[in-house]
């Protein structure tokens, strides 16, 4: 990290402090640190809280450094080309964002336009931008990628300066973070070959007194011959983070490709804000600890306390985990305050754009009391009157919690209130453990994805599609990534061979033979084969998605192929907070109507549920040593003192464990023999671990079981009793021979299919058919199961076949995570426990196991009544 560089005192300096002074405003030690880190043509991250001022810290670094080059006629010159390339998770942010920039410009008195780029970007914008890119462009990664995919597309970045990518946080962790390092390895690639003609033109001038002509330095750089003037080398990346645990190696992952310009790693910088947000963390906790749920719930039962929270502040965000969930808690606040309507919204990703921009713009302007959102709302839109925010049931993670904290208070100076309020009773230790993580700055990291072979496949087809790309050079510039930086010669060869011939087990099949070679250059002929693949360009594969449309005319949203699939004519289920008669599909899409019915169903959305991170399992583990302790302590969190009623019943019943302690439970029932074990670590974690413990169970004694899990602990059950007691049990959750046993005891070749489903559409082996024409889900399943019993058969050491089963072992179940915690369990005390019937910490597990089998109204009811009955014990 390099050493604070003084600010100059510049033109451009001197012209965005008087803007600033004249709207009352002073700039931050960080954002001037930023600006003279930028006025070197430095790179870096500044890492700030939200409500700081992170976007100004590097967007007007941008314009002081155009300022400082051209102090007399700033304001005149316009049509200046590309010069910051403004990249964005959401479509929701861009917006915002550049309604901001625009404002500037405007004070400024400077001539620079302001484009967006994103799915939602109409064509006539698009040309506009073609014909002349405005000087910013915000843009997804996904838009970037299909700007790479154009013809001449170097053109577009020539006058470009600076990259800024935003929320980075958000990024670095997935496969939109690898499509990032590969467009930057791009652009840095394109300076780079610059850089090179710029070197000739300086001889060629000593030589010859004259403007001459530049022709590309070699066939690895693909250039037609054009004039040297307007080329510019220079470019500097910076990166806008909240808090993460990794900073430091998030900087290196985005920053990697300078490498390519021969910069050190050691002149870019981690600029911080040394500000401190204050943070309000306030629980909402139920009149009646003993009645409230112990599990299966939504919240609804605390609906009467948020009503009141709402109409004491300005404008609230209600954040829900699940789009399922947030149609319900819409539906209820409009039932129990019917006074809302109007003043309360629904936002998440499966509403029609129009409607979603319509939340976005009310929202902002303050007309809107409250907001009911899923993660659609959580990253960096400015929403200045939103000054509360209510967090339902657990966020699964800390850094969460806070980046949803900062949509509150969203200036500097201003406190970011947040309420907890828990779905069940347990839930409630959650909120103390997160107030205690705040307290001690504990903060997730993100760790960077290796490897991803299918996102280079379809990155080596964008660049192909395009101007067409040499091997030599594209190999060096992906070596340079972080992502690629162990990509081997022998794995980058059999790559090349897929996209041209189809590899060793596709080479039969012309489909396949998506690339042809002339002359070295790799190159997209096929006008069909590139409109296919401009199409699919991206890194999220969801399940296939279907319009739904009034009857009459007008979209309302998205929703899910296989929950309209159930649906027959004449039911009724929710969307956009609307009742809708489903009536028909037709062209891939769902006709409905709306309906006055009371009841509706609700969708049900696949993934939603997020697993507890190991940051909050640790805290959540240390939380449970004051209810374990005899002894009560001075500081005792509220949450814990509330929920004394349910920890004495827990003790009475079996016992309450310490961070140092693993609690099992046998409990016999009608329903058969039960253990539970309650690990804290997390819904995939625990997953992966009952499996592996019913396997080792089943080399003592013929036996099977059935499993059930969730974030704090997971459930066997058998119909016979369970051979586990303190002669086996420190052996049956030993950290040796994992792998194997990871192997043996779960259908890890099942898992990797389902996840090589989702590689081989990034990859491009599975087209998803044209608009109007999506292939339906399952037929998808099948095309890439078929594809995998090929690969696995005829060529067993593919890419593709061997990053579906590393995703397997590092996502799906967190092989690294379950091997630190029975590492830490064998340190542990293992307390054995015979409880009578079932206990308050066993109960959400086994409401889990019957969530498939029943409605959510169904299951409440049965919750309610196994409660009470359990309480009247």
């Amino acid at each position: 990290m390099i050493t604070t560089i003084k600010l100059k005192k510049t033109k451009g300096y001197q012209v965005i402090t008087n803007w600033l002074d004249s709207i009352d405003k002073k700039p931050f030690a960080f954002q001037e640190q930023a600006w003279a880190q930028m006025m070197e043509d430095r790179s870096g991250l500044v890492n700030a809280p939200t409500g700081t001022g992170k976007t100004y810290s590097v967007f007007l670094g941008a314009v002081i450094h155009f300022i400082n080059q051209y102090p007399n006629d700033y304001q005149s010159k316009s049509k200046n080309g590309l010069q910051l390339i403004w990249i964005t998770p959401l479509r929701a942010l861009a917006k915002d964002i550049g309604r901001a920039m625009e404002e500037v410009f405007f004070h400024l008195g400077m001539n620079w336009k302001v484009g967006i780029r994103n799915g939602d970007t109409d064509t006539a914008e698009r040309a506009r931008q073609k014909r002349q890119m405005p000087e910013v462009l915000i843009i997804t990664p996904e838009s970037l990628h299909l700007i790479l995919a154009q013809k001449n597309n170097a053109a577009n970045f020539k006058t470009l300066r600076f990259i800024a990518v935003d929320e980075w946080h958000e990024l670095i962790g997935s496969k939109r973070g690898v499509q990032v390092e590969l467009a930057i390895s791009r652009l840095v690639g394109m300076k780079d070959t610059e850089s090179q003609k710029l070197k000739v033109k300086s001889q060629n001038a000593e030589s010859e007194n004259e403007n001459p002509v530049i022709l590309s330095l070699s066939k690895d750089a693909p250039c037609h011959p054009e004039p040297a003037e307007g080329l510019n080398s220079k470019l500097s990346i910076w990166g806008i983070s909240a808090t993460i645990g990794n900073l430091e190696e998030a900087k290196e992952v985005l920053l990697a490709p300078l490498d390519l310009l021969n910069i050190d790693a050691k002149e870019t910088a981690i600029i911080k804000a040394n500000i401190h947000k204050n943070i309000s963390v306030e629980s909402i906790f139920p009149d009646e600890i003993e009645k409230y749920p112990w599990a299966g719930h939504l919240g609804l039962k605390l609906i009467d306390k948020v009503v009141p929270i709402i109409n004491e502040n300005k404008t609230t965000l209600i954040f829900i985990n699940t789009r399922g969930m947030s149609e319900r808690w819409y539906q209820s606040l409009l039932n129990v305050s019917p006074d809302l309507a109007g003043l309360l919204a629904l936002h998440h990703g499966s509403i029609e754009m129009e409607l979603r921009t319509w939340v976005e713009e009310t929202l902002h302007t303050g007309k809107l009391k409250a907001v009911v959102s899923t993660a659609s709302l959580d990253l960096g839109v400015d929403f200045r009157p939103v000054d509360t925010v209510i967090q339902v049931g657990s966020p699964k993670g800390v850094a969460r919690f806070l980046q949803r904290a900062g949509r509150s208070g969203h200036q500097p100076d201003a406190i970011s209130r947040i309420y907890f309020l828990p779905t069940h009773s347990l839930e409630l230790v959650e909120a103390a453990a997160l107030k205690q993580a705040i307290k001690e700055n504990i903060v997730e990291s993100r760790e960077p994805r290796l490897l991803c072979y299918d996102v280079l496949i379809q990155y080596l087809n964008t660049l192909a599609v395009g101007d067409g790309f040499y091997p030599e050079q594209i190999y060096e510039e992906v070596k340079k990534t972080y992502g690629y930086r162990y990509l081997e010669k022998e794995d980058w060869d059999q790559l090349l061979h897929f996209i041209t011939s189809g590899g060793t087990a596709l080479q039969q099949y012309d489909e396949y033979k998506k690339v042809e070679v002339i002359d070295g250059l790799f190159k997209i002929n096929s006008r069909r084969i590139a409109m296919r693949h401009r199409m699919h360009i991206g890194t999220i594969v969801s399940d296939a998605m279907l319009r739904v449309k009034f009857l009459s005319g007008g979209y309302i949203g998205v929703i899910e192929e296989y929950f309209i699939s159930r649906l027959m004519p004449g039911d009724v289920f929710t969307l956009a907070g609307r009742n809708l008669e489903f009536i028909m599909i037709k062209d891939m899409t769902a006709i409905v109507k709306k309906s006055t019915a009371k009841k509706s169903m609700v969708p049900s959305w696949q993934g939603g549920r997020m697993p507890l991170s190991a940051n909050l399992g640790k805290k959540l583990r240390e939380m449970f040593n004051v209810p374990a302790a005899d002894t009560k302590t001075k500081d005792e969190p509220e949450e814990l003192k509330i929920l004394q009623p349910l920890f004495q019943l827990q003790k009475k019943l079996s016992h309450v464990p310490r961070e140092d302690e693993l609690l099992i439970e046998q409990i016999e029932t009608r329903d058969g023999f039960h253990l539970f074990v309650y690990p804290f670590e997390g819904r995939l974690v625990h997953e992966a671990m009952a499996a592996i413990l019913a396997y080792r169970i089943s080399l003592i004694t013929p036996i099977s079981f059935s499993f059930a899990m969730n974030d704090y602990g997971f459930e066997l059950l058998s119909d016979q009793p369970i051979p586990v007691d303190d002669s086996n049990v420190y052996e049956l959750f030993s950290p040796e021979n994992l792998l194997n046993d990871i192997q043996r005891s779960m259908n890890a070749t099942e898992m990797a299919k389902r996840k090589f489903r989702d590689i081989a559409v990034i990859g491009g082996l599975i087209f998803q058919g044209f608009p109007g024409e999506q292939k339906k889900a399952r037929h998808l399943q099948s095309s890439a199961s078929l594809l995998f019993k090929v690969f696995s058969e005829y060529e067993p050491n593919n890419v593709l076949i061997r990053q579906a089963y590393n995703e397997v072992m590092e996502q799906q179940m967190e092989e690294e995570r379950l091997r630190n915690m029975l590492e830490r369990i064998q340190q542990s005390r293992i307390i054995l426990t015979f409880p009578e019937r079932l206990t308050p910490f066993c109960f959400p597990i086994k409401v889990d196991s019957m969530r498939e089998d029943l409605s959510s109204e169904k299951l409440e009811d049965r919750v309610k009544k196994m409660q009470q009955q359990l309480e009247d014990g």
